[in-house]
């Protein structure tokens, strides 16, 4: 009867410790999206101090790990957001308003990305579309809307 005890308690532990590790295996490690996220705030920073090609390394690799996420979990606003952003500043201004506009379609009021689009439109000169993506988020009481009206009226100037 204190050998079944025994055994049973051991075989307890030892089921319980691999079950633990089985559930926690992936979890330490951070997904792409969060990786990417990391990756384009420290970029962010080195624009702001100059450091340009450092920063361009950042979105390079950013960009790498959201379309990893994107393929993972497809079709997800923020994923799509950051896609057209590094993609973007990257100079792939097409191809983030393409990722742009597939995150719209998802979600049509999504803050994010309707500043950034925004700020592509009057990057490339077209202030009637950039004026559009102000409408949406007039009534959002955002920093969004602030910062793309700014941009618009001339009092601000964009960063991309």
């Amino acid at each position: 009867m204190l050998l079944r005890i025994i055994n049973t308690t051991i075989l307890f532990f030892i089921l319980t410790s691999y079950s633990y590790s089985a559930a926690t295996s992936g979890g330490s490690k951070k997904s792409n999206y969060n990786q990417a996220y990391k990756l384009i705030k420290v970029a962010k920073k080195y624009e702001a101090k100059g450091k340009d090609e450092k920063a361009k390394k950042r979105y390079e690799r950013a960009l790498k790990l959201l379309v990893k996420a994107n393929k993972e979990k497809p079709n997800q606003p923020d994923t799509l957001n950051y896609l057209g952003f590094t993609s973007r500043k990257l100079g792939d201004f097409k191809k983030g308003e393409e990722y742009y506009l597939l995150g719209l379609k998802i979600d049509p009021n999504h803050n994010g990305i309707n500043e950034y689009l925004g700020e592509l439109y009057f990057a490339t000169n077209r202030v009637d579309l950039a004026k559009e993506r102000l409408s949406v988020l007039k009534n959002c009481n955002c920093e969004e809307y602030k910062d793309l009206k700014e941009i618009i009226e001339g009092k601000k100037k964009s960063k991309y």
